[in-house]
């Protein structure tokens, strides 16, 4: 655990602490040695070096088993924990049974994103005083602001009330913090996006830039955000540039969805025309228990939580070649009616329970077993890694954090679910997986995203803007008026100035 006084710093000690931070393809750089965050930003490359350190924490998606996926996911009414038992991932199980305490809320939900603030505002800081070409300088200041928004959008819509930090915080004013309002928090978001928008470039050249912000991604990150404050005509706007004038045909700025649905989840299928913004992984990092979840490590962990139990085929079987995972994230028998007969069925289920009784396959039955798996994050045999470290932290599959039919579903629901735009918006992502056209209407988007969007993290947030998580989710101990957000950790608010959120303390 973080001390007080670490939990929102993360000192910069130079290219040593850059570099372990490294994942991205954009940038490469020696360390020469160690340095004080103060004298550090004496160049262009230890600039880039910084700016890998704030794309880190995008690792948050899927890495680690503190992910927000795998969070996420556990929470909403299509998926339960699962795991090895009740106790197996503490914060898993009690957000699926909504029995979380400030105690068990895991730490890193909260700091995580503060690191990667601090990191950002450290560079915002320094970033004018580095001797380099001014287009260049503005282009990593706009990424750094978008990666700040991200974080905050993340922190308030889980925690709600949180400190607005705009500068690096030292040891002396950290027990001054206190908490801002959601309103200027989601301001200064839309302020960050809107200066980024005008700065970064429509799109990143060669393969060594992949996975840099484009000005797509802070666009459709802003009509999200819009969405969120309920400022429908302004997220309808965004997105519509985002999505281009004529739905399932490519957009101005390159996006496009793909012909087969399941190719998303094709692990070499990285930064494709439906990517608007994605967070990367790689088994080249050879991660190992060791470091785990502390930011060096560059694997997909979702992947291997994702996967059943000691998984096992007859010989001659027909059923696909599995490594075993741990079985968390478990489909729900509802969520499994509601898309059994929908033609991406195949690509987001795993039914491992069918080809069980086929005597197809063999596993190992987890907790709360339903024997339906997250296909879309599910490894196979050919994916694991054979270079170091341990096998099980080494997967390489990217995870999409906005993608083109998520912005397609969102305009549609701005513009309030009427309209022929929004009708063509609907249309498009159905008919890309063979299915007719429905009259467009909130029930409608609402089921499309639920199918569409299955198992990426979004149900959760999903059910709680629209007003629908106490009706679903109260069954599963969802108590409104409490449980729309997270309880701040109880670590942070000793010798703090911060306040729990209410019906948690």
């Amino acid at each position: 655990m973080k001390t007080r006084v670490t939990k929102y710093i993360c000192i910069l000690t130079g290219a040593a602490i850059a570099l372990s931070a490294c994942k991205k393809d954009f940038v490469e750089v020696k360390p020469e040695g160690q340095f004080l965050s103060e004298n550090y930003y004496a160049n262009e490359d230890q600039a880039n070096a910084a700016l890998v350190a704030v794309y880190d924490v995008l690792r948050k998606n899927a890495g680690g088993f503190e992910n927000m996926i795998a969070l996420m996911n556990s929470g909403s009414d299509d998926h339960v924990a699962g795991g090895g038992g009740a106790s197996d991932g503490t914060q898993l199980q009690s957000f699926s049974n909504y029995t979380m305490t400030s105690n068990l809320m895991a730490g890193s939900y909260w700091n995580d994103p503060y690191q990667g603030i601090f990191r950002a505002n450290t560079l915002l800081k320094k970033l004018p005083a580095v001797p380099m070409d001014a287009t260049r300088k503005a282009r990593i200041a706009a990424e750094a602001k978008t990666l700040r928004a991200y974080c905050y959008f993340n922190l308030v819509r889980m925690f709600r009330n949180v400190p607005l930090l705009l500068e690096p915080l030292t040891a002396t004013n950290i027990y001054d913090v206190t908490q801002a309002t959601p309103e200027d928090v989601y301001a200064q978001i839309e302020k960050d996006l809107t200066e980024s928008i005008t700065v970064l470039p429509v799109a990143v050249t060669g393969v060594t830039e992949a996975g840099r912000l484009t000005k797509g991604a802070a666009m459709a990150l802003l009509g999200k955000v819009y969405l969120y404050e309920k400022k429908n005509d302004l997220a309808a706007r965004q997105l519509a540039e985002v999505n281009g004038p004529v739905p399932g045909s490519p957009s101005p700025l390159g996006y496009k969805l793909l012909t087969r649905f399941s190719d998303l989840w094709v692990v070499s299928n990285k930064f494709n025309s439906e990517s608007i913004f994605e967070e990367t992984h790689s088994a080249a990092g050879n991660s190992d228990w060791g470091f785990w979840g502390s930011g060096r490590d560059m694997g997909n962990t979702l992947n291997v939580m994702v996967g059943p139990r000691s998984y096992s085929r007859p010989t001659g079987s027909t059923a696909p070649s599995l490594p075993s995972g741990w079985s968390f994230n478990v489909f729900t028998q509802d969520f499994y009616d509601f898309i059994k007969n929908d033609p991406r069925f195949a690509a987001t289920v795993f039914d491992l329970k069918a080809l069980k009784a086929a005597g197809q396959a063999d596993y190992i039955e987890g907790y709360q077993n339903t024997g339906y798996f997250l296909n879309k994050f599910l490894p196979r045999t050919s994916d694991v890694s054979t270079g170091g470290g341990a096998t099980e932290l080494n997967y390489r599959q990217n995870t999409y954090i906005i993608r083109l039919a998520d912005t397609y579903l969102m305009e549609a629901e701005a513009l309030n679910a009427t309209g022929g735009r929004a009708q063509a918006l609907l249309d498009a992502v159905r008919a890309r997986v063979g299915l007719t056209s429905v009259p467009v209407s909130m029930m409608a988007i609402k089921n499309e995203r639920r199918a569409e969007l299955a198992g990426e993290g979004h149900r959760w947030f999903d059910l709680v803007r629209w007003g629908d998580a106490p009706t679903v989710l109260g069954p599963r101990g969802f108590v409104a008026g409490k449980n729309e957000v997270f309880p701040i950790p109880y670590r942070e608010l000793q010798g703090t100035k911060l306040k729990q959120n209410p019906k948690y303390d």
